[in-house]
């Protein structure tokens, strides 16, 4: 009986496992040249010439054009990585690549795919419960320690020459932001000028927002200001439905206007009543209401985004109102300074000077538009890790001092468990060496060297002692202040194993014969993939896996 359409492909058993190992490794391998602070950036360029030149393990993965199915599950350990901690995603997607590799050997030794996943969950969980009772504690009191966190995880990111400054900055943002319902990294808003070099960047405590003066005629600067923000708008309120008024005289014209002139007049006699020195609105300000509030030198700044209102109200103290009419002296935010200045040719209005400034600008400076674009990145991953330290007070060395260590320990778990998962266990440990090995590669140094200084250091009982890239010694990583949160590594092994255990599991990879990716009718109410659909695209992006490490 035929089941499957005469044009369909269908990949079953060790071929269908080997050719989504042979993708999983094939996105590892493009990212690995980048781990640590010797490695390697990336230049992608799009088809319309555009160009991103990043260090990033998941900005190059989300950026390259990935088509297998398989591949784009390790890349989304990448993206499960960034969104959890906000460092370490390449590490999370080397990991994963490795376990496959590992798993093929054994797989080509006859051992069951069912059993070496049950070995690498093991082995994770254990794995999970040695970093945990490793791990350093950290108090948001300890700034030397934060400062060290942010300094790593910018290491070989392009903003190293600059990384000290940086990351007193970072440290500075997120220890502003945090309150009591924790600490939200959305509120440390990140502007990029192009001009001045990295060393120019800046903390500003306060709002910094791309918009100028509605009017010439205001002033430039307001100083011990009183900030009213409105998500509405300061014009006359149209009726709700469609309205129609026959004028017969010129007189009546007249006081229509003249009735809306005295309504917008009302609006800002409302806001000199209350005491606003300068006002941020959401929509529009009419001309005549400009001219109003010029008059009386309020500074005014219309069409504002409505995450630059959150910020300007959180930095200030201001709530935001809808109403006009409804503004109170309590409504009103207080910043030492506002004002409109020139950053790099563009013109931005600072609302600083604000006492336990509960949002912040970082200003990041560079020579050009790529600098800055990397530049941000590096401040990303910064702001998650101190962040994530934060929430769980618990770090880790770095320079593969961790992974040199479970290394041992599982080695030594694997003997006190029983069966083939035992092979399994001792494979998940070689993997974990991956990170260390490639730490040297990317230094060049001498991986074999390399890794027997550090299993010698690590039998002696050195659980901080870590590979400097730089100099190619073993030496202590946290007397060194190179460390990072312990989530960093948990994370990136959890998802790693639970990504690789997926793909291995498939033994059967079934593309349908139109590849050019058939899309589910959103009308149809039965969920059935159509013939042609679905994985058909995904599996047709197949062939041009094996050149992309290559390409990159």
């Amino acid at each position: 009986m035929i089941v499957l359409s005469e044009d369909s492909q269908r990949t079953s058993g060790k071929d269908a496992q080997s050719m989504n190992i042979t993708a999983g490794k094939a996105v590892a391998e493009s990212v690995r040249t980048t781990l640590g602070p010797k490695g390697m950036d990336k230049m992608l360029v799009d088809s319309s010439g555009g160009v991103v030149v990043t260090n990033d393990g998941v900005t190059i993965l989300k950026e390259m054009d990935i088509d297998h199915p398989a591949a784009n599950m390790i890349v989304e350990v990448s993206e499960t990585q960034e969104d959890e901690v906000g460092d370490g995603t390449t590490t999370a997607v080397v990991i994963a690549g490795e376990l496959l590799d590992q798993a093929e050997e054994l797989i080509d030794s006859d051992i069951h795919p069912t059993t070496l996943a049950q070995g690498y969950r093991q082995a994770a969980e254990k794995a999970k419960e040695v970093l945990e009772s490793k791990a350093i504690d950290v108090t948001e009191d300890d700034r030397e320690t934060l400062v060290k966190i942010a300094a790593t995880a910018m290491t070989g990111k392009g903003a190293e020459s600059s990384k000290d400054l940086l990351a007193e900055l970072v440290v500075d943002a997120v220890l502003a932001v945090a309150d009591e319902d924790g600490i939200d990294t959305e509120n440390v808003s990140v502007e990029k000028v192009v001009g001045g070099s990295i060393d120019n960047s800046e903390l500003v405590e306060g709002a910094v927002i791309d918009k100028e003066r509605v009017d010439d005629n205001m002033p430039y600067m307001v100083e011990d200001a009183n900030v009213a923000v409105f998500d509405g708008a300061l014009e006359v309120k149209e009726t709700e439905i469609d309205a129609e008024v026959n004028v017969t005289d010129p007189d009546q014209l007249q006081q229509f206007l003249d009735q809306e002139e005295k309504q917008l007049k009302e609006m800002v006699d409302k806001l000199v009543e209350a005491g606003v020195d300068a006002v941020f609105v959401g929509d529009g300000i009419d001309d005549m209401a400009q001219h109003y509030l010029a008059k009386e030198g309020i500074l005014a700044v219309r069409r504002v985004k409505n995450s630059d209102l959150k910020r300007i109200a959180r930095s200030t103290g201001a709530r935001v109102v809808s109403n006009v009419d409804d503004i109170e002296a309590d409504d009103l935010g207080f910043a030492g300074s506002v004002a409109q200045k020139d950053v790099g040719g563009d013109e931005r209005i600072f609302v600083e000077d604000v006492e336990d400034a509960k949002a912040v600008t970082l200003f990041l400076r560079g020579g050009t538009q790529h600098v800055v674009d990397e530049l941000e990145r590096a401040i990303d991953d910064s702001l998650g890790v101190v962040r994530t330290t934060l929430e769980d007070g618990k770090v880790l060395p770095g320079g593969g001092a961790p992974e040199t260590e479970l290394a041992l320990e599982l080695r030594d778990f694997a003997d006190s468990v029983g069966g083939r998962e035992q092979l399994a266990i001792e494979a998940f440990a070689d993997a974990l060496e991956v990170i260390p090995r490639t730490l040297a590669e990317n230094a060049g140094l001498d991986p074999i060297d390399s890794l027997v200084d550090l299993r010698s250091r690590h039998d002696g009982g050195e659980f901080g002692a870590g590979l400097d890239a730089y100099t190619g010694d073993v030496i202590d990583m946290e007397s060194e202040g190179v460390v990072e949160p312990l989530r960093v590594k948990t994370q990136a092994i959890e998802s790693a194993t639970e990504a690789a255990v997926m793909i291995l599991r498939i033994d059967d990879v079934i593309a349908a014969g139109d590849l050019s990716g058939g899309q589910i009718d959103p009308d149809d109410d039965d969920d059935e993939m159509p013939p042609g659909g679905g994985m058909g695209g995904g599996m047709g992006g197949m062939g041009g896996m094996g050149g992309m490490g290559g390409a990159m």
